[in-house]
């Protein structure tokens, strides 16, 4: 089974200032938006909806980062799931967070070094790279 989703690394830039929204999902781990993609749908559409689900922030698209590819085990099927994740640059329109409270643990805003570190401690492995070059579009070398 093929299963294609988007998200996103979004961020919000102010005179002086620079951050990065940062998840904590249902599962304790440090994560970025995403969310599967609906009948009907541009990947682009889709990882601006589910931001907008997840946070409750609205944005911009500013560029495709990075298409990651992994499979894992469906829980209820048990059949193998061939995951496809589209992510782009977002900018955000809005500061304030609503959490959707099914989905996630916590939402915040971080600066580049702590979103960095954030997820080094406790995010998925396959998000490393996807940051890193959102950082580095901002100067931040990791």
């Amino acid at each position: 089974m093929k299963e294609i989703s988007a998200g996103g690394v979004v961020y919000r830039q102010g005179k002086d200032d620079l951050f990065f929204l940062m998840i904590v999902d249902r599962y304790g781990k440090v994560t970025l938006a995403k969310g599967k993609q609906e009948p009907g749908e541009t990947i682009e559409e889709t990882a601006l909806r589910e931001i907008a689900e997840e946070t409750g922030i609205r944005g911009r698209l500013i560029e495709h980062l990075e298409t990651v590819h992994y499979d894992y085990i469906h829980p209820a099927s048990g059949e193998k799931v061939d995951k496809e994740v589209h992510y782009f640059l977002i900018e955000a329109y809005t500061s304030e967070i609503t959490v959707q409270e099914t989905e996630i643990q916590a939402v915040r805003w971080c600066t580049p070094q702590e979103a960095w570190q954030l997820q080094l401690q406790n995010g998925y492995k396959n998000n490393e790279s996807v940051l890193r070059k959102a950082l580095k579009l901002f100067g931040t070398e990791v």
